[in-house]
């Protein structure tokens, strides 16, 4: 597994949309912010797109504002504004050469689950599951899961302790960490970006769905063998929940717990990943250790 180079005062550090739209009003704390941690800032054309649709410009448009972030070697790491929607009507026509010349962290969450996880898969880079462009607004550049992104990009390595669960499985772990959104990991299946989630620490989140979708989408990783074999999983936040007239009958923990009654390896609930305020930042691809037991959960960087 390849880890980019950590970053140092003056790098530069590339602000792209390659998915869903984001009026500049939404980005422009984020682009001060990083400046005002030490770093240069380079912004993508989808950046101040004037797209009326959904997307932060065509197909074409975002493809190649991120594959010049991709291919610009003075760029020394690539934040994503937003996900949304989009990644995966681009990610095959992605050219990664020049990039495995220079490899750079790529950080994002939510649709761009979907480049992380092709980074891990095919070209066995790490990558950050991190906080993106919004959650640095309302002064939320000086909360600790923001702060987060900025220490993993400096190279600090992560330990992040958190309460404990009722439902928790406990026991102890190591692995090299993988996940990101479940509908995104779950529409991966069947593609050559399909994490390899065999001896694996796996994460998951969600955000917005109907609570039978989340079911549904477990049990499918549950029949494709994701959830085979791992060496712990993280289940993080999944919020904003929707329900049918007909209530479903569990909540999502309880939905979470039934399709995980057989595992036999150690599950926490509730960590703070998510799409919330509450989302750590998380190196795609490095070897974490995780410690479930009565008191707390660790989840600790290793080398």
């Amino acid at each position: 597994m390849i880890l980019p180079p950590y970053l140092k005062k003056g790098d530069t550090i590339g602000l792209v949309c390659p998915a869903g739209f984001m009026a500049p009003e939404k980005w422009q704390t984020c682009a001060q912010k990083l400046q005002d941690w030490g770093f240069q800032v380079q912004l993508g054309a989808t950046m101040n797109s004037s797209s009326a649709t959904y997307f932060s410009g065509t197909d074409e448009e975002r493809l190649k504002d991120l594959q010049g972030m991709l291919d610009d070697e003075k760029i020394k790491a690539i934040v994503c504004g937003r996900g949304g929607y989009g990644m995966g009507r681009i990610i095959d026509q992605l050219d990664f050469k020049k990039f495995l010349r220079s490899p750079k962290w790529i950080a994002g969450f939510s649709d761009i689950t979907v480049l992380l996880a092709h980074l891990n898969r095919v070209y066995k880079v790490a990558s950050l599951h991190a906080p993106m462009a919004a959650a640095f607004n309302d002064g939320g550049d000086e909360n600790k899961y923001v702060q987060s992104l900025r220490v993993a990009l400096l190279g600090k390595k992560a330990l992040y302790s958190t309460p404990p669960h009722s439902f928790n499985r406990l026991g102890s772990a190591i692995g090299r960490l993988v996940g990101g959104n479940l509908s995104l990991v779950a529409h991966l299946i069947g593609t050559p970006s399909s994490y390899k989630t065999k001896g694996r620490i796996l994460f998951l989140e969600d955000v917005g769905e109907q609570l039978y979708n989340i079911d549904r989408m477990f049990h499918q990783l549950k029949r494709s063998g994701m959830l085979d074999g791992l060496a712990g999983l993280v289940l993080g936040g999944f919020t904003q929940n929707k329900d049918t007239d007909r209530p479903f009958g569990q909540t999502v923990e309880e939905i979470l717990r039934y399709v995980l009654k057989d595992a036999d390896y150690p599950v926490c609930y509730g960590f703070p990943v998510s799409h919330e305020k509450e989302n750590f930042a998380l190196k795609v691809g490095a070897k974490f250790r995780l410690k479930i037991s009565l008191d707390e959960v660790l989840l600790e960087e290793t080398d």
